[in-house]
Formats: structure tokens, C-alpha cells, sequence
């Protein structure tokens, strides 16, 4: 049998150092306050710089023109196909300065006409190409200030565009 020659060797050899603890406890202090003061501050996440150039944006902004719009019947136009008939459900809205609202209310079966028949001219192929409704509607718009006066409608909205 080996006896321990000093009973405090022992003790000492399983002693360890606590040096890395302090040193990982600083760093953990360090660092929260650091990222306290980086969100305080707005460097981190920027909500205090992002809430003041929110405003100071909205502040800025121009007020909005005064509008009214001006809802169109709902078309349903017959296509010509090959395979058969095709229909196309077509509703919109006028855009107009408010103050011509009662004129283009009054003329709005010209309006509703002009549309018809060139919807009705447009060949199917058209209508299925992705980017035919900016085009359409550029048309559509062209034609209808021509009918109402260029300053009286401002934009027309589509609202519905279906094609079975």
C-alpha cells in the first residue's frame, strides 16, 4: 500500500485556477453593456434613427390632390376563338378631378362604348400575354381622355380583368 506522503499535496493538485471564470464574467458584463448602449443609441437595429426619418420623410411629403373615381359597368365582351368563344369580364374606375366628377358621371355610356369596342377589336393572343394589360390599359386610358378631355381623367383603374 502507498500512503500519501503529505495530505495537503492532494489537495492542491485538484485546486483549479479561476482565472478563466473572472475573465469570461468581465467579458459577459462587457458586452452586455456594449450591446445596451449599441441598441440605445439606434446602431443596432436603428429604430431611433429609422422612427425620426420615418417622420421627418412623411413630414415632407406633399399633401394629395383632392380625387374622386368613377366606377364603370362591368363589360362581359364575346372573343372570337378557334376552338370556340372566349369571354373576357372587364370592370374599371375613373380617376377625375372631383370637380368634373357630374360631367364624366354624365357622359359614362361614351366612355363605356369606347371601351367596348376596342376591347373588342384586341385578337385574343394580345389579352394572353403577360404584359398586354400595361399596354391595354395605356390604350384604354389614351382613349377615353380623348372622349372626356385630357384634364378631366387623371388614370384609369382596372379593377377586374378576367379572361375565361
Amino acid at each position: 500500500m502507498k500512503a500519501i506522503a503529505d495530505p495537503m499535496e492532494h489537495i492542491v493538485k485538484n485546486k483549479k485556477s479561476k482565472l478563466p471564470l473572472v475573465i469570461g464574467l468581465v467579458l459577459a458584463i462587457l458586452g452586455g453593456a456594449g450591446g445596451f448602449m449599441a441598441v440605445k443609441t439606434g446602431l443596432l437595429f436603428g429604430q431611433a434613427s429609422q422612427n425620426s426619418h420615418a417622420n421627418s420623410e412623411r413630414e415632407n411629403l406633399p399633401a394629395l390632390a383632392p380625387v374622386a373615381f368613377v366606377p364603370l359597368d362591368p363589360l362581359i365582351i364575346n372573343l372570337p376563338n378557334q376552338s370556340g368563344r372566349q369571354f373576357l369580364r372587364f370592370a374599371a374606375q375613373l380617376e377625375v378631378n372631383p370637380a368634373y366628377q357630374a360631367d364624366i358621371e354624365a357622359i359614362k355610356p361614351r366612355i363605356v362604348d369606347v371601351l367596348n369596342g376596342y376591347l373588342r377589336a384586341v385578337e385574343v393572343s394580345d389579352l394572353e400575354d403577360p404584359s398586354a394589360l400595361l399596354r391595354l390599359r395605356a390604350q384604354m386610358l389614351r382613349r377615353v381622355q380623348v372622349v372626356t378631355g385630357t384634364d378631366r381623367v387623371r388614370d384609369l383603374l382596372i379593377m377586374e380583368f378576367v379572361l375565361n
